[in-house]
């Protein structure tokens, strides 16, 4: 950044510090970092189903951020199936659905590492208590 675009971008307080702008976070809902297990299913572009077990990166009620090995494209539907930790369900195994379509993709920086999916969550979901392990 240049001097010019420095003094545009940044304000003088009357003590003569100069603050200097925060990065904008323009997510709607908080993030939560909660290593989850879930199963993620969904199908190829050529229509070949899939169905593979993911750690999620994070959490919101609106998405969710996780790794696959499947090769999914931006558009995809996904069907989630999250186990909750008991900590947050009185001890008991319940499991969250919910289905979501791919809003965005990082490709793997290096070969042999899993893609970045970033999902949005539908309307739909419903907890599922009792679940055995898939």
């Amino acid at each position: 950044m240049g001097k010019t675009a420095a003094k545009k971008s940044s304000k003088k307080m009357k003590s003569g510090s100069v603050i200097v702008p925060s990065t904008v976070n323009r997510r709607r809902e908080w993030r939560f970092d909660l290593p989850l297990t879930a199963v993620v299913e969904g199908k190829l572009p050529r229509g070949t189903k899939f169905r593979e077990v993911a750690m999620l990166d994070n959490i919101s009620s609106g998405g969710a951020y996780f790794c696959l090995d499947s090769g999914v494209v931006v558009g995809s539907k996904l069907s989630l199936a999250i186990d909750l930790p008991k900590e947050l369900t009185e001890g008991k195994k319940v499991r969250l659905q919910i289905g979501g379509t791919t809003i965005r993709l990082e490709k793997a920086d290096q070969k042999g590492k899993k893609q970045a999916v970033a999902v949005r969550f539908g309307k739909d979901f419903k907890f599922v208590s009792g679940h055995s392990k898939k």
